[in-house]
């Protein structure tokens, strides 16, 4: 019997429930009671979700981050924190966003620290906590979170699966705080582990699953060594591991992955298809091999049949060791499709959401247990929506893949060097030195969300809705000019979000009302669906952003920049179509956000952003492979980018990407001016300078936007120094590390006033 399991299920809840309640306690309108009590109610809900699986995962939910929930349960908490003697909850968030809640329940145990440093987890747009480390870092087991869900899921009569972190991953994604080497800790943390699993096999449990994603990387000799020595130090535990692998391919790591003393292997049979056939023979008798032949990570519709042609011989030759599964935890996936009304059924039978994708799962189950004609109906219903897609004039613009052919290296170059550029742009905007902007975006305020509530249930006109969203922007402006920054946005009151705002305005993309993913905390994003060839509408003519812009830049003599969002961030950002390259898709946007560009110029738009926040999770996990990735996607945007004159002024931005290792690919997009997350990295992100002559300006995000803290002056003075030792300071832009949307304007303008003061101080400074 083929046994059917999950690695993890979305944790914010079908209406984003979590992100509310969290958002709700940080603010202290809620109880800590309230939110555990929360908490609690979802983890119910979510496992009588999964019923019929004949594994589920516990420990999988997170108040924040999954790998946060590690750090706590094995003891590695950042000094700046250890002497907290309150709620473990409010330290978590003390880590986690810098401070917990408010009020004065909360004031004496929870005062602003730094929070911790936040980079994707692996090619995803989820953000995770970086552990921390030092030589002297010590663990100690806390299992009370892990066995306070077991209890629950046993007592909702939950076939329990524990999840956790593998302690070679979790050293591997950490960070070394000193000069020390993290692989000395294992020793150390191995302990603990076996600590765990004693404990869990003692309350017990039969299977634990050990997520080891890294093993689909590069590893060197002492990682691979690692492997083995952790999984020998812990296979004596009383109980069966199931060691999980990931979002690629196992390649020269099958033989490692196949012979470490576990119980089990799964494997992502979506990214890593072509490892099963080798696993077979590596694969020792007695082992389980889990395969995820559902698509964890996207959103279309499995083909079943196709599936069932290359699995079921494989239940012949393994019997009850092979498992089914998703490729990955379904936490990068909407929670229902069931719930959907904006989509046309034609539409949402070629989707499947979390639940879908479980219900996808259970009819392989059952076709390998009792044959396909048990199933034949699901089965019949999944080809003929299948088909449908394929052949749907809805994908597919002739004109479109006529233009991506005539691309030529020519659409991608400026017409000068930068060094003539920033001449010419100099002259033209009468800088100061350190000239200071933002990234864009300022606060979403409840009157502009119920706006737009209003706009799209038909309460407000057009006419209404333009009018509302105009004061937005003239207040944005005001407040700037104020504030005495150099280079102003117009604040993105019309936005709801960076990608679904273009893509409402391209053909070729779709939209759920609830598909919302977690990106970080109660940070939820709702990624449109790239599901056809993309154009701008009205055949290419209609302007997307021209009319706000230019309204914003008749409001104040400043320089006014036009935002948007970059083609491969629009790319990775979405979820994708999965009947082309990811590169066609990426160039179709690429054309698209030029012509934007373009009518930006015509409209007397002279400094242009085009965010590409997302262009290093892009990259394959396997360094092998960058290469080709790097080549399209920097193509793509400058694709985007180079038609301009070279008056007008491009700029970029990057968030929360560790990009030391593909700076000569950032330089190459040849952006004038770039900028970036630095400050939770305290502007370790600027290494990469010390050996890489970058040409261009760049503007090292000097606060972090993503913790309610205010930054000092003095701090943000001594960040731009420490950034001075390594670019001219006149090439140096400042600027806050993100947009502003998610902030409030109590504490955006105070920030603002700090960061401006901080630039006004530099220049005396340098003239001192």
């Amino acid at each position: 019997m083929t046994t059917i399991h999950n690695l993890g299920f979305p944790r914010i809840g079908a209406k984003r429930e979590l992100k509310f309640a969290l958002e709700s306690y940080w603010k202290g309108e809620i109880s800590r009671d309230a939110l555990r009590a929360l908490g609690a109610q979802l983890r119910e809900k979510h496992w009588a979700d999964q019923q019929g699986l004949d594994l589920l995962p516990v420990g999988d939910f997170a108040f924040y981050d999954q790998v946060l929930d590690m750090s706590f349960t094995l003891g590695n908490l950042p000094e700046r924190v250890q002497d907290f003697h309150g709620d473990v909850l409010d330290n978590y968030f003390r880590v986690a966003r810098g401070r917990s809640a408010q009020g004065a329940e909360h004031a004496q145990c929870c005062g602003g620290v730094a929070a911790g440093e936040m980079t994707k987890w692996f090619d995803t747009n989820y953000h995770y906590i970086v552990p921390e480390f030092t030589a002297a870092t010590q663990f100690k087991l806390d299992a009370s979170r892990l066995l306070e869900q077991l209890a629950e899921a046993r007592a909702q009569g939950i076939r329990a699966k524990p999840v956790i972190v593998g302690p070679v991953t979790y050293l591997s994604i950490g960070k070394a705080k000193d000069e020390s080497n993290k692989l000395d800790l294992l020793q150390r943390l191995l302990p603990v582990y076996a600590e765990l699993l004693e404990l869990l096999a003692a309350h017990g449990v039969e299977w634990v699953q050990i997520d080891e994603p890294i093993l689909v990387t590069e590893l060197d000799a002492d990682w691979q060594h690692a492997f083995n020595a952790a999984y020998h130090h812990l296979k004596s535990a009383r109980l069966k591991i199931l060691l999980a692998t990931y979002f690629g391919q196992l390649a020269e790591n099958k033989y490692l992955a196949a012979n470490l003393p576990v119980a089990g292997l799964h494997i992502d049979a979506i990214n890593g298809h072509d490892d099963v056939q080798q696993l077979l023979g590596l694969l020792p008798a007695h082992k389980v091999l889990s395969l995820g032949v559902i698509n964890g990570r996207n959103i279309w519709k499995t083909d079943l049949g196709a599936v069932l042609d290359w699995v079921e011989p494989l239940a012949e030759r393994l019997g009850d060791r092979l498992w089914l599964a998703p490729s990955c935890s379904l936490l990068h996936v909407p929670v229902d499709l069931g719930s959907e009304q904006k989509l046309d059924a034609e539409f949402k039978s070629w989707l499947a959401f979390a639940l879908q994708k479980l219900d996808e799962l259970r009819v392989l189950g059952q076709a390998l247990r009792s044959g396909r004609a048990a199933v034949g109906s699901e089965l019949a219903d999944n080809a003929r929506a299948l088909a449908a897609r394929r052949a749907s004039p809805r994908v597919h613009n002739p004109a479109v893949q006529a233009a991506v052919a005539q691309i030529t290296a020519q659409l991608g170059r400026r017409h000068s060097g930068y060094a003539e550029r920033a001449a010419r742009q100099a002259a033209q905007l009468q800088l100061p030195a350190y000239p200071t902007t933002t990234i864009g975006s300022f606060p979403q305020t409840a009157e502009i969300r119920r706006a737009r509530r209003e706009f799209k249930a038909g309460w407000l006109d057009a006419e209404a809705y333009r009018l509302a969203m105009r004061a937005e922007i003239e207040r944005s402006v005001r407040e700037q000019e104020a504030l005495d920054l150099d280079v102003l946005v117009h604040g993105e009151a019309e936005r709801n979000d960076m990608v679904e705002y273009f893509g409402e305005q391209l053909d070729g993309y779709a939209f759920s009302q609830f598909g919302w993913v977690q990106s970080y905390g109660s940070r939820c994003v709702k990624p449109p669906i790239l599901f056809g060839d993309i154009s701008r509408q009205n055949n290419g003519t209609k302007a997307m952003t021209v009319e706000w812009i230019t309204y914003a830049q008749s409001l104040t003599p400043k320089p006014m920049k036009g935002m948007l969002t970059g083609p491969v961030t629009m790319l990775n950002w979405s979820f994708v179509r999965d009947d082309q390259s990811r590169s066609a898709s990426c160039r179709q946007l690429a054309l698209a956000i030029r012509e934007e560009v373009l009518d930006l110029e015509r409209a007397g738009v002279r400094v242009i952003q085009i965010d590409e926040a997302a262009l290093r999770e892009g990259l394959p996990l396997r360094r092998s492979q960058w290469q080709g990735y790097l080549h399209w996607a920097v193509e793509s945007f400058r694709i985007a980018a180079n038609g301009v004159a070279d008056e007008t002024q491009i700029h970029t931005h990057m968030c929360y990407s560790e990009f030391n290792d593909i700076i000569a690919s950032i330089a190459d997009m040849d952006a004038d001016v770039i900028t970036i997350e630095t400050s939770r990295s305290d502007m370790e992100l600027l290494d990469a300078f010390d050996s890489f002559n970058y040409p261009n300006e760049i503007g090292p995000g000097v606060y972090d936007i993503h913790s309610p803290n205010i930054p000092t002056q003095e701090h943000i003075v001594q960040l731009m120094r420490k950034a001075a030792e390594r670019i001219p300071a006149k090439r140096l832009w400042v600027n806050p590390d993100c947009g502003l949307k998610t902030r409030q304007w109590a504490e955006v303008i105070p920030a603002l006033q700090n960061m401006v003061k901080a630039a006004k101080q530099l220049r005396e400074l340098e003239t001192a």
